[in-house]
């Protein structure tokens, strides 16, 4: 019974730190963000982006990316920052290193908008 249940605490374990892994971003207070995600913000002032979506991302010229990533999925985020979307005004972020070496924190930030977790969108990095 002990083997049991020790081999049952290993897993158990192992599923919670999987799952903390997996975890897009950290909030404390609605807008203190761990490091990776402190990157994703320093990508998307760096980038602009608030000229066309706003400096809460919740649209001008550009979409509210607040509402777009509620459906947007990762994969569909990355491709159209990388690619753009030329026929709506959208340009192409392939080329630009700072945001696509920090696509990953980028897209954390930005969903952490859209979740709600951020609650403001200039943050500070958690100390």
């Amino acid at each position: 019974m002990k083997v049991k249940t020790s081999l049952l605490l290993v897993v158990l374990l192992a599923s919670v730190t999987a799952h903390a892994q997996d975890k897009l971003y950290t909030v404390v207070d609605g807008y203190k963000v761990d490091p990776e995600t402190m990157k994703g913000f320093r990508a998307w002032r760096a980038a602009a982006c608030d000229r066309c979506h706003g400096a809460n991302q919740e649209g001008m010229v550009g979409p509210s990316l607040v509402n777009s990533l509620k459906t947007l999925t990762k994969e569909e985020f990355v491709v159209t920052v990388r690619d753009g979307r030329l026929m709506k005004g959208m340009q192409s972020f392939g080329t630009s290193p700072q945001v696509m070496d920090n696509i990953n924190q980028l897209y954390a930030y930005l969903k952490g908008r859209s979740d709600g977790a951020i609650t403001r969108a200039k943050v500070e990095e958690i100390k």
